[in-house]
């Protein structure tokens, strides 16, 4: 797998655990979670500065297209 594939699973995963947890406790601080994550992909998109990126090639991850 590569780093971009990496970082949109964990991307997904945490949204969908952010929306999930606002569901069962209806607490909307929780929506601040996939609020987050979907600002940093939309700058990442712009500025390639994605800091899950730069750890997952640290830890040798095979880059991908997006974060080079």
């Amino acid at each position: 797998m590569s780093v971009d594939r990496v970082v949109f699973a964990f991307a997904g995963t945490v949204i969908w655990a952010g929306l999930a947890l606002w569901y069962v406790t209806q607490e909307p601080l929780w929506l601040i979670v996939p609020a987050f994550v979907g600002a940093n992909m939309f700058q990442a998109a712009f500025t390639k500065f994605c800091p899950l990126a730069m750890i997952l090639k640290k830890i040798g991850v095979k880059p991908g297209q997006a974060f080079n």
